[in-house]
């Protein structure tokens, strides 16, 4: 018996109201490009918006225009969605609370993750969105799954509740170190001042 490896996001599907509160969202609010549409194929009663999050991936929305924003909280029972994060840049997670605060969007404010920073707000639709924004840039040739799963290896060995700082750190330096070979015989942290 084989896997069926996966490797990446394609999309993800969400079920949305009329198709304007769509894009007025993931593209005016999120800034989101939209791409592409075209009508549910499984559906012909309902539209199929396509928005770009970043990285070329999608995001997708079925539409129909009987259908009006409902604010309340998704639901989050087993097999629910509790949120979908999206990556932002150090300078927007910065401004993220004065753009939510202009629109009158009520939000989380900044919750320290450790090893991210995140703040929550819902979509007209009730859909809790993280922004997130990564405390660390992975040294070249390593993604931020391989810090983070360095660091998770290093906590733990520490006893440590969750990821900080120094776990991220000490992740970097021992990827880079069994990653990138050099002409040293003794690799040990020195002290050229002592």
């Amino acid at each position: 018996m084989q896997k069926l490896q996966s490797q990446g996001v394609h999309h993800i599907t969400l079920v949305g109201a009329d198709r304007q509160t769509s894009i007025d969202f993931w593209e005016g609010v999120l800034g989101m490009p939209f791409v592409f549409e075209q009508p549910n194929l499984d559906r012909a009663s309902e539209s199929h918006l396509y928005f770009d999050p970043g990285d070329g991936r999608l995001i997708t929305i079925f539409t129909d225009e009987s259908r009006k924003p409902d604010p309340a909280r998704t639901p989050t029972e087993p097999g629910c969605v509790h949120h979908i994060a999206f990556s932002v840049s150090r300078a927007t997670f910065l401004q993220a609370v004065d753009r939510l605060d202009e629109r009158k969007i009520d939000h989380s404010g900044v919750k320290d993750r450790g090893f991210m920073d995140s703040i929550y707000f819902k979509d007209p639709l009730g859909l809790l969105i993280e922004l997130a924004c990564y405390r660390f840039e992975p040294p070249q040739g390593f993604c931020h799954a391989d810090v983070l799963m360095a660091a998770h290896e290093i906590r733990v060995a520490r006893g440590n509740y969750n990821i900080a700082a120094v776990h991220l750190a000490d992740a970097i330096e021992a990827l880079v170190e069994r990653a990138r070979p050099s002409l040293s015989d003794d690799r040990a942290p020195k002290d050229p001042y002592a």
